[in-house]
């Protein structure tokens, strides 16, 4: 699974922490993050035959943040 940079992108998430890839992402005046991922061709198979899509958050044993998995780009930054 790869990072996708997109046009509305408008911040970079740990551009300057070495142990962190880069997260280019669309972050909009109520602190709503977007960020865009491409699935490799094996990758969308797998989902494709299992039906599942695990996510892995790393919380440092702070509060979850809501999470929300989208196949499309929302609405919120199309109207942008």
């Amino acid at each position: 699974m790869n990072i996708v940079k997109f046009k509305e992108c408008n911040c970079i998430f740990a551009e300057d922490q070495s142990e962190y890839l880069p997260l280019p992402a669309h972050r909009s005046a109520d602190g709503t993050v977007t960020s865009c991922w491409k699935l490799s061709f094996w990758e969308r198979i797998r989902i494709l035959f299992s039906g599942c899509l695990f996510v892995q958050t790393l919380t440092f044993r702070h509060p979850l943040q809501p999470l929300k998995l989208l196949v499309g780009k929302p609405d919120e930054i199309k109207e942008n």
